[in-house]
């Protein structure tokens, strides 16, 4: 019997998308429904359904990072990686979704034919041959792509407005300098090789304002210059980590769904 993880924090559309599920699906057994990020991705973890219905804005965290976490630490020598459905009420990400043909959407509020097309393919999926590990993650990084904000549509930053550590001083950092940046807290930290900055802005509307072929990300925490990048080194396990020229004794862990980055390497 399928299995399914329902994430909205609406508890009146959370149960509505149940009762629509039970009508379209009525073998397909919805184990939980969380209510926020963090418990999507821990419950998902717990629970290995076979598939994830994730609302993107969630309180604690939001439905792409709760994906990146699951995608992260996902045991896929043990189960196959979840079909992944995004739910949400704005235009915006379902117009880039559909128009990367990244039909695993749903609008709010759902609509009964829409989710029966929905269902249809995920049972089609459900029925072929689990696909490889790195497949899976492919399939997942192109969704999640589709569901993040779009890069390179303006001009790409030149200039950075961060502070010290202090706050008591702001420096216009030119990009060129910047080695890495990383999600810290309720800060961004901008790295060059010399100095650090704090700066307020999300990683999220940062990155779309960089320009994607000399920023890579490369983890949900962190964005690095690709031509700074020096080696990438892959443990037993095989998980890979790479150092910067300019700070070569800060290691950076490379995510599971952009390895692939990597793989001549």
């Amino acid at each position: 019997m399928p299995t399914a993880l329902i994430a909205e924090d609406e508890p009146l559309l959370a149960q509505s998308l149940q009762v629509e599920l039970a009508r379209a699906w009525p073998a397909l057994q919805v184990t939980a429904v969380v209510g926020d990020g963090l418990s999507a991705a821990r419950e998902a973890l717990r629970l290995r359904p076979d598939v994830l219905f994730m609302d993107i804005r969630m309180p604690g965290q939001d439905g792409l990072a709760a994906a990146e976490e699951v995608a992260e630490r996902w045991p896929s020598d043990e189960a196959p990686m979840p079909q992944l459905v995004f739910v949400t009420a704005y235009d915006e990400y379902a117009a880039r979704a559909f128009e990367a043909q990244a039909l695993d959407y749903l609008m709010k509020p759902v609509q009964p034919q829409r989710l029966a097309r929905t269902v249809a393919r995920l049972q089609e999926r459900l029925a072929a041959p689990a696909a490889l590990p790195q497949q899976a993650l492919a399939q997942w990084r192109d969704l999640l792509g589709a569901a993040s904000p779009p890069r390179g549509e303006s001009a790409p930053l030149k200039f950075i407005a961060a502070s010290n550590a202090g706050g008591s001083t702001v420096r216009m950092v030119p990009v060129d300098e910047v080695l890495y940046f990383e999600a810290a807290d309720k800060y961004v930290r901008v790295l060059t090789a010399d100095a650090e900055h704090l700066i307020r802005t999300p990683l999220k509307q940062l990155l779309p304002q960089l320009d994607p072929q000399r920023f890579w990300q490369i983890h949900r925490a962190v964005v690095v210059r690709a031509d700074a990048v020096d080696a990438v080194h892959r443990d037993e396990a095989g998980r890979m980590q790479l150092t910067l020229r300019g700070r070569p004794n800060e290691p950076l862990p490379v995510s599971r769904l952009y390895a692939p980055l990597f793989r001549a390497m």
